[in-house]
C-alpha cells in the first residue's frame, strides 16, 4: 500500500488530505469513541461484536453520530477492500463534531498493516508491571473505548520504560483490572478468572472469546470473582488479550515469575484454539 486510504464521512480519500474540523469536540474534549479491530485473511474478526459494543458507547455518552450498523460495515469494507491488506489493524473513530451543532460528526475508518509481533511474546511469555496509576470508581470513561487515553498512554510509557510489555491496573479499593490495553487473566487452581466487568474493565472481544473457549474446551473459567493482587502473585499462569494481539502469556509480572516463567498448559490449549477459530471465523 503506497499511499494510505482513510473512510472519512461517506467517502474513501487519500490519508494525507483526511482532515476534520479544529472545532470538533475530539480534538477540544476527547470526545469520542473507537474500536480497534483485527481483519485476518481479508477479514475482520467479530465485526459484529465490535460495532455493536462501539454503539453502546455511543448511546452511554450520548455522542452524536450519523454512523449506523450498516454504514459502518460498509466504511470496514470499503476500507479493506482498498487497502489491498489480508492481515490489518483496523479502528473506527467516532466523534459529535462541534458542541453548537456547527460542525457535524466524524467517522473515521482506518487500515494499517499488522504489526510483526515478536514470536517470543507467544513461545516464552511477556513482562508485565504493575502501575503507578489507578482506575477510580465512577469515572464514565473506565470500561469504555473513548478519546480520554492518554492516563493509559502514560501507563503504557512508564511500563516501557522498565522493559516491560504492558503494565496492570488496580482500583482505588486494590482489586486487578485489566491492563493498558489489554483484559488480563490469571489459572488459579486450574480455574481462569478475569476480573468483572463492573470493576470496570472493557469487555474485550478476545476476552469474551476466552469464555467461548473455555467452555468448548472444558476449561473451568470464573469472570465474576473480584481479583487481588495476592491472587495475582499466587497464579500458576496468566496471560492478556486483545484484538490484534490475540492471546499473550505472562512469564513474568515486576520481579516476580508466574508459574515456570514461561506459557503454562491451559495458556497454550487457549492460544491454540484461539489460532483455529480465527482461521475458522476468516477463513484463507
Amino acid at each position: 500500500m503506497e499511499q494510505a486510504t482513510v473512510f472519512l464521512n461517506g467517502r474513501i480519500v487519500p490519508a494525507a488530505k483526511a482532515v476534520i474540523s479544529v472545532f470538533d469536540a475530539a480534538l477540544l474534549h476527547g470526545a469520542s469513541t473507537f474500536t480497534t479491530m483485527l481483519a485476518h485473511h481479508g477479514k475482520v474478526f467479530r465485526l459484529d461484536r465490535h460495532l455493536g459494543r462501539l454503539l453502546e458507547t455511543v448511546a452511554m455518552l450520548s455522542l452524536r453520530t450519523e454512523a449506523t450498523e450498516e454504514t459502518l460495515r460498509d466504511a470496514v469494507a470499503q476500507v479493506l477492500s482498498v487497502s489491498g491488506l489480508a492481515s490489518a489493524r483496523m479502528r473506527i473513530t467516532l466523534t459529535p463534531g462541534a458542541g453548537d451543532a456547527s460542525v457535524g460528526p466524524t467517522t473515521l475508518v482506518t487500515a494499517e498493516p499488522l504489526p510483526d509481533y515478536p514470536a517470543a511474546w507467544y513461545e516464552k511469555g511477556v513482562l508485565v508491571v504493575v502501575s503507578s496509576f489507578k482506575q477510580a470508581g465512577g469515572d464514565p470513561t473506565f470500561g469504555y473505548k473513548t478519546g480520554c487515553y492518554l492516563p493509559r498512554v502514560l501507563a503504557r510509557s512508564e511500563a516501557a520504560a522498565k522493559g516491560a510489555e504492558e503494565a496492570l491496573w488496580f482500583t482505588t479499593d486494590n482489586r486487578l483490572a485489566e491492563g493498558c490495553f489489554t483484559n488480563v487473566f490469571l489459572v488459579l487452581d486450574s480455574v481462569v478468572h478475569t476480573p468483572p466487568r463492573d470493576t470496570p474493565v472493557l469487555p474485550g472481544v478476545v476476552r469474551e472469546v476466552v469464555g467461548e473457549l473455555c467452555a468448548s474446551l472444558g476449561i473451568a473459567a470464573e469472570f465474576e470473582k473480584p481479583l487481588t493482587v495476592q491472587e495475582m502473585l499466587a497464579a500458576e499462569e496468566a496471560f492478556l488479550t486483545g484484538s490484534t494481539t490475540g492471546i499473550r502469556p505472562v512469564a513474568q509480572i515486576e520481579k516476580h515469575a508466574v508459574g515456570e516463567a514461561a506459557p503454562g498448559p491451559i495458556t497454550r490449549r487457549l492460544m491454540a484454539a484461539y489460532r483455529e477459530l480465527l482461521d475458522a471465523e476468516c477463513p484463507a
